[in-house]
Protein backbone atom coordinates (compact mmCIF):
# COMPACT_ATOMS: atom_id res chain seq x y z
CA UNK A 1 0.00 0.00 0.00
CA UNK A 2 2.91 2.32 0.87
CA UNK A 3 4.55 1.52 -2.56
CA UNK A 4 1.24 2.26 -4.11
CA UNK A 5 1.13 6.17 -2.69
CA UNK A 6 4.46 7.02 -3.17
CA UNK A 7 4.81 8.32 -6.82
CA UNK A 8 1.32 10.63 -5.59
CA UNK A 9 3.76 11.47 -2.81
CA UNK A 10 7.12 12.36 -4.98
CA UNK A 11 4.65 14.46 -7.44
CA UNK A 12 3.50 16.72 -5.08
CA UNK A 13 6.57 17.14 -3.43
CA UNK A 14 8.02 18.44 -6.70
CA UNK A 15 4.95 20.50 -7.23
CA UNK A 16 5.60 21.92 -3.96
CA UNK A 17 9.52 22.73 -4.88
CA UNK A 18 8.41 24.26 -8.40
CA UNK A 19 5.87 26.90 -6.04
CA UNK A 20 8.54 27.42 -3.73
CA UNK A 21 10.74 28.74 -6.12
CA UNK A 22 7.69 30.81 -7.96
CA UNK A 23 6.71 32.82 -4.81
CA UNK A 24 9.25 35.59 -3.71
CA UNK A 25 11.69 34.67 -0.94
CA UNK A 26 11.20 36.24 2.81
CA UNK A 27 13.56 39.57 3.10
CA UNK A 28 14.06 41.68 5.66
CA UNK A 29 13.62 45.08 4.85
CA UNK A 30 16.05 47.51 3.89
CA UNK A 31 15.69 50.54 6.77
CA UNK A 32 18.59 52.57 4.82
CA UNK A 33 16.74 52.60 1.45
CA UNK A 34 13.95 55.17 2.71
CA UNK A 35 12.03 56.52 5.36
CA UNK A 36 8.76 55.47 4.53
CA UNK A 37 7.27 51.85 3.40
CA UNK A 38 4.20 50.14 2.18
CA UNK A 39 3.59 46.80 3.48
CA UNK A 40 3.09 44.56 0.76
CA UNK A 41 1.31 41.23 0.52
CA UNK A 42 1.89 37.73 -1.16
CA UNK A 43 1.22 34.17 -0.83
CA UNK A 44 3.40 33.38 2.51
CA UNK A 45 2.67 36.83 4.19
CA UNK A 46 3.80 40.61 4.06
CA UNK A 47 6.64 42.54 4.13
CA UNK A 48 7.86 45.85 4.04
CA UNK A 49 8.73 47.46 0.52
CA UNK A 50 10.42 50.80 0.53
CA UNK A 51 8.78 53.76 -1.06
CA UNK A 52 12.07 55.32 -3.43
CA UNK A 53 10.37 58.60 -3.74
CA UNK A 54 7.66 59.89 -1.51
CA UNK A 55 6.13 62.67 -1.68
CA UNK A 56 7.73 65.71 -0.24
CA UNK A 57 5.46 68.48 1.34
CA UNK A 58 6.95 71.05 3.90
CA UNK A 59 4.05 72.05 6.52
CA UNK A 60 4.47 75.58 5.25
CA UNK A 61 2.79 74.53 1.80
CA UNK A 62 -0.27 73.79 3.84
CA UNK A 63 -2.36 76.90 3.93
CA UNK A 64 -5.87 77.63 6.29
CA UNK A 65 -5.42 74.80 8.99
CA UNK A 66 -3.20 76.23 11.11
CA UNK A 67 -4.35 74.84 14.11
CA UNK A 68 -4.77 71.54 12.62
CA UNK A 69 -0.54 71.85 11.47
CA UNK A 70 0.22 73.12 15.23
CA UNK A 71 -1.60 69.95 16.68
CA UNK A 72 -0.01 67.59 14.62
CA UNK A 73 3.48 69.33 14.77
CA UNK A 74 3.57 68.87 18.65
CA UNK A 75 2.50 65.88 18.81
CA UNK A 76 4.88 63.92 16.21
CA UNK A 77 7.19 66.26 18.01
CA UNK A 78 6.43 64.40 21.15
CA UNK A 79 6.88 60.96 19.82
CA UNK A 80 10.01 61.56 18.11
CA UNK A 81 11.63 62.90 21.47
CA UNK A 82 10.24 59.90 22.95
CA UNK A 83 7.67 61.39 25.48
CA UNK A 84 3.75 60.62 25.60
CA UNK A 85 2.19 61.20 22.38
CA UNK A 86 -1.12 60.25 20.85
CA UNK A 87 -2.79 58.18 17.90
CA UNK A 88 -4.14 60.80 15.34
CA UNK A 89 -7.74 60.32 13.45
CA UNK A 90 -7.93 63.32 10.67
CA UNK A 91 -11.56 63.73 9.06
CA UNK A 92 -13.49 66.27 7.10
CA UNK A 93 -14.08 67.24 3.68
CA UNK A 94 -11.87 65.82 0.69
CA UNK A 95 -9.18 67.90 -0.57
CA UNK A 96 -8.69 69.48 2.61
CA UNK A 97 -5.02 68.91 3.37
CA UNK A 98 -5.61 65.51 5.67
CA UNK A 99 -3.24 63.15 4.02
CA UNK A 100 -0.72 65.92 2.94
CA UNK A 101 -0.35 67.02 6.67
CA UNK A 102 0.99 63.84 7.66
CA UNK A 103 3.47 63.76 4.64
CA UNK A 104 4.70 66.92 6.12
CA UNK A 105 5.54 65.40 9.67
CA UNK A 106 7.58 63.06 8.15
CA UNK A 107 9.18 65.00 5.65
CA UNK A 108 10.08 67.06 8.99
CA UNK A 109 10.63 64.93 11.24
CA UNK A 110 12.35 62.17 9.03
CA UNK A 111 15.92 63.26 10.06
CA UNK A 112 15.11 63.12 13.69
CA UNK A 113 14.31 59.14 13.15
CA UNK A 114 10.60 59.13 12.12
CA UNK A 115 9.71 56.72 9.28
CA UNK A 116 6.60 55.96 8.06
CA UNK A 117 4.83 52.41 7.10
CA UNK A 118 1.29 53.39 5.03
CA UNK A 119 -1.17 50.41 5.64
CA UNK A 120 -3.90 49.75 3.04
CA UNK A 121 -7.69 49.17 5.06
CA UNK A 122 -7.68 45.25 4.04
CA UNK A 123 -4.57 44.71 5.01
CA UNK A 124 -5.22 46.29 8.53
CA UNK A 125 -5.13 42.41 10.27
CA UNK A 126 -1.70 41.95 9.80
CA UNK A 127 -1.13 45.15 12.51
CA UNK A 128 0.19 42.79 14.99
CA UNK A 129 2.44 41.33 12.61
CA UNK A 130 3.73 44.93 11.29
CA UNK A 131 3.78 45.75 15.38
CA UNK A 132 6.43 42.74 16.18
CA UNK A 133 8.50 43.71 12.79
CA UNK A 134 9.47 46.89 14.44
CA UNK A 135 8.98 46.96 17.92
CA UNK A 136 12.78 46.27 18.55
CA UNK A 137 14.04 49.15 16.36
CA UNK A 138 15.73 52.25 17.19
CA UNK A 139 13.44 54.20 14.86
CA UNK A 140 10.27 55.86 15.69
CA UNK A 141 6.97 54.77 13.32
CA UNK A 142 3.85 56.36 12.13
CA UNK A 143 1.04 53.43 10.71
CA UNK A 144 -0.72 55.55 8.41
CA UNK A 145 -4.07 54.36 6.64
CA UNK A 146 -5.34 56.98 4.06
CA UNK A 147 -8.80 57.34 3.56
CA UNK A 148 -9.83 54.84 6.21
CA UNK A 149 -13.68 53.67 6.73
CA UNK A 150 -15.34 50.04 7.45
CA UNK A 151 -18.87 48.19 6.55
CA UNK A 152 -19.61 45.84 9.56
CA UNK A 153 -17.94 43.01 8.34
CA UNK A 154 -14.39 44.19 7.55
CA UNK A 155 -12.09 41.96 9.54
CA UNK A 156 -9.53 45.02 9.39
CA UNK A 157 -11.84 46.84 11.73
CA UNK A 158 -11.13 44.82 15.24
CA UNK A 159 -7.73 44.81 14.38
CA UNK A 160 -7.48 48.24 14.46
CA UNK A 161 -9.88 48.31 17.76
CA UNK A 162 -7.12 46.05 19.17
CA UNK A 163 -3.82 48.22 17.95
CA UNK A 164 -5.15 51.52 19.36
CA UNK A 165 -6.28 49.74 22.52
CA UNK A 166 -3.59 47.63 23.41
CA UNK A 167 -3.61 43.82 23.42
CA UNK A 168 -2.78 41.80 26.24
CA UNK A 169 0.84 41.81 25.00
CA UNK A 170 0.61 45.92 25.31
CA UNK A 171 1.64 48.73 22.55
CA UNK A 172 5.21 49.13 21.04
CA UNK A 173 6.27 52.73 22.63
CA UNK A 174 7.88 53.33 18.88
CA UNK A 175 4.79 52.76 17.36
CA UNK A 176 2.01 55.51 16.62
CA UNK A 177 -1.72 55.02 14.16
CA UNK A 178 -2.14 58.02 11.95
CA UNK A 179 -5.13 57.87 9.86
CA UNK A 180 -7.09 60.10 7.34
CA UNK A 181 -11.46 59.52 6.60
CA UNK A 182 -14.14 61.28 5.71
CA UNK A 183 -16.26 59.92 7.99
CA UNK A 184 -15.88 60.71 11.73
CA UNK A 185 -17.06 57.72 13.00
CA UNK A 186 -15.34 55.71 10.50
CA UNK A 187 -18.30 53.61 9.68
CA UNK A 188 -21.59 54.10 8.00
CA UNK A 189 -24.26 55.19 10.33
CA UNK A 190 -28.34 54.29 9.25
CA UNK A 191 -31.78 55.87 10.33
CA UNK A 192 -32.70 52.80 11.80
CA UNK A 193 -29.95 53.07 14.52
CA UNK A 194 -31.64 55.63 15.67
CA UNK A 195 -34.42 53.76 16.51
CA UNK A 196 -32.42 52.29 19.06
CA UNK A 197 -31.77 54.91 21.37
CA UNK A 198 -33.16 54.43 24.98
CA UNK A 199 -34.65 57.72 26.77
CA UNK A 200 -33.89 57.43 30.00
CA UNK A 201 -34.12 60.06 33.15
CA UNK A 202 -34.19 62.48 30.73
CA UNK A 203 -30.94 61.76 28.79
CA UNK A 204 -30.38 59.91 25.39
CA UNK A 205 -28.37 56.69 25.02
CA UNK A 206 -27.31 55.41 22.07
CA UNK A 207 -28.06 51.90 21.45
CA UNK A 208 -25.75 49.33 21.00
CA UNK A 209 -25.05 49.47 17.48
CA UNK A 210 -24.13 53.21 17.53
CA UNK A 211 -22.19 52.75 20.45
CA UNK A 212 -19.75 50.20 18.89
CA UNK A 213 -19.22 52.46 16.18
CA UNK A 214 -18.42 55.44 18.12
CA UNK A 215 -15.79 53.50 20.13
CA UNK A 216 -13.67 53.12 17.39
CA UNK A 217 -12.70 56.22 16.69
CA UNK A 218 -12.75 57.30 20.35
CA UNK A 219 -9.70 55.24 20.95
CA UNK A 220 -7.91 57.93 18.43
CA UNK A 221 -6.56 60.26 21.47
CA UNK A 222 -6.06 63.05 18.96
CA UNK A 223 -9.21 64.13 16.85
CA UNK A 224 -8.58 66.75 14.20
CA UNK A 225 -11.44 68.43 12.19
CA UNK A 226 -10.92 69.78 8.35
CA UNK A 227 -13.79 71.42 7.01
CA UNK A 228 -14.18 73.21 3.14
CA UNK A 229 -12.72 76.27 2.13
CA UNK A 230 -14.20 79.04 1.86
CA UNK A 231 -13.10 81.24 -1.98
CA UNK A 232 -10.75 83.63 -0.47
CA UNK A 233 -8.82 80.76 1.25
CA UNK A 234 -8.88 78.51 -1.97
CA UNK A 235 -7.70 81.61 -3.74
CA UNK A 236 -4.87 82.52 -1.30
CA UNK A 237 -4.11 78.46 -1.68
CA UNK A 238 -3.90 78.34 -5.61
CA UNK A 239 -1.83 81.47 -5.56
CA UNK A 240 0.85 79.74 -3.52
CA UNK A 241 0.68 76.86 -5.73
CA UNK A 242 1.38 78.69 -8.57
CA UNK A 243 4.08 80.87 -7.17
CA UNK A 244 5.73 77.66 -6.11
CA UNK A 245 5.21 75.91 -9.18
CA UNK A 246 7.23 79.04 -10.76
CA UNK A 247 4.43 81.00 -12.33
CA UNK A 248 3.13 84.18 -11.35
CA UNK A 249 -0.32 84.77 -9.44
CA UNK A 250 -2.48 87.71 -11.37
CA UNK A 251 -5.83 88.82 -11.39
CA UNK A 252 -6.41 86.44 -14.34
CA UNK A 253 -5.43 83.29 -13.01
CA UNK A 254 -7.62 83.97 -9.78
CA UNK A 255 -10.32 84.09 -12.47
CA UNK A 256 -9.21 80.99 -14.28
CA UNK A 257 -8.47 79.22 -10.54
CA UNK A 258 -12.37 79.85 -9.78
CA UNK A 259 -13.45 78.96 -13.05
CA UNK A 260 -11.33 75.52 -12.42
CA UNK A 261 -13.27 75.11 -8.79
CA UNK A 262 -16.81 75.78 -10.43
CA UNK A 263 -16.21 72.93 -13.34
CA UNK A 264 -15.49 70.52 -10.50
CA UNK A 265 -17.97 72.00 -8.40
CA UNK A 266 -15.86 71.97 -5.00
CA UNK A 267 -13.36 74.16 -3.40
CA UNK A 268 -10.27 72.44 -1.58
CA UNK A 269 -6.20 71.95 -1.57
CA UNK A 270 -5.95 69.23 -4.04
CA UNK A 271 -8.35 71.23 -6.69
CA UNK A 272 -6.03 74.09 -6.19
CA UNK A 273 -2.98 72.45 -6.53
CA UNK A 274 -4.45 70.62 -9.72
CA UNK A 275 -5.25 73.59 -10.89
CA UNK A 276 -1.74 75.13 -10.72
CA UNK A 277 -0.06 72.60 -12.42
CA UNK A 278 -2.58 73.22 -15.62
CA UNK A 279 -1.83 76.97 -15.18
CA UNK A 280 1.90 77.05 -15.18
CA UNK A 281 2.44 73.93 -17.55
CA UNK A 282 0.59 75.93 -20.10
CA UNK A 283 1.97 79.59 -19.45
CA UNK A 284 4.93 77.64 -19.81
CA UNK A 285 4.25 75.82 -23.17
CA UNK A 286 2.66 79.01 -25.00
CA UNK A 287 6.05 81.17 -23.39
CA UNK A 288 8.07 78.28 -25.52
Amino acid sequence: MKDDWKPIVDRLDDLLARLDRLLPAERAPDWKAATAFRWRKHARGGYLEPVRHPHRIAFADLKDIDEQKRRLRENTAQFVAGRPANNVLLTGARGTGKSSLVKAALNEFAPKGLRLIEVDKRDLVDLPDIVDLIAERKERFVIFCDDLSFEASDAGYKSLKVALDGSIAGSADNVLIYATSNRRHLMPEFMDENLQAIHRDGEIHPGETTEEKISLSERFGLWLSFYPFDQEQYLEIADHWVATLGGKPTGESRKAALLWALERGFRSGRVAWQFARDWVGRKANSAA
